[in-house]
């Protein structure tokens, strides 16, 4: 193609132009720097969370991302940027069909003939706060950071609970996806 109608077609063209303007001159890098959060600069909140008459799983998925920070935009993997989760009516949390009692929890002992069952109904019936932790921690990461995460997260069985210093704000997380 002549130099000429190459010429043409620029002039002719705004997107070809653009396209040009695009692949031929350099983007300002210094404008577009990732800004990674660290435990001085994370902001974080105090959120209270009702468990009424929320399935399990669904509601300890969203506490789980509540805990980690991935709501936040300055989100960072390895830095613990989530916020503190109050959790309050812990006791009236549903699970569909019939999971309270076909579900197993395993655990061991760690001694010879150890191994220890128990489903989500005796675990509620011991203690609703031991099922929600269980839940939550089987969403976050398996390691340091994970049990740092958890510590965040304060569950209480009735609709009152002990942490009014921290003026917590009310969270809906139907809200949230």
């Amino acid at each position: 193609m002549p130099i000429s109608l190459f010429q043409n077609l620029i002039e002719t063209s705004e997107t070809t132009q653009l396209l040009i303007k695009k692949h031929f001159y350099k983007v300002d890098t210094l404008s577009y720097k990732t800004i990674s959060a660290n435990k001085a600069t994370a902001q974080k909140e105090w959120v209270v969370v009702d468990a009424t008459d929320m399935v399990l799983g669904r509601m300890g998925s969203k506490v789980a991302k509540l805990l980690r920070g991935k709501y936040k935009p300055s989100f960072t993997p390895h830095v613990d940027c989530g916020d503190n989760v109050i959790l309050i009516n812990a006791e009236k949390v549903q699970l569909t069909g019939n999971k309270w009692n076909d579900r197993v929890y395993l655990s061991h002992t760690g001694y010879p003939g150890g191994q220890r069952e128990i489903t989500p109904a005796k675990l509620m019936a011991k203690s609703s706060e031991k099922l929600i932790k269980k839940v939550v921690k089987g969403m976050l990461p398996k390691n340091r950071l994970g049990d740092k995460l958890l510590g965040n997260l304060y569950v209480f069985p009735g609709a009152e609970h002990t942490m009014q210093a921290q003026q917590p704000k009310q969270i809906d997380l139907n809200s949230l996806k």
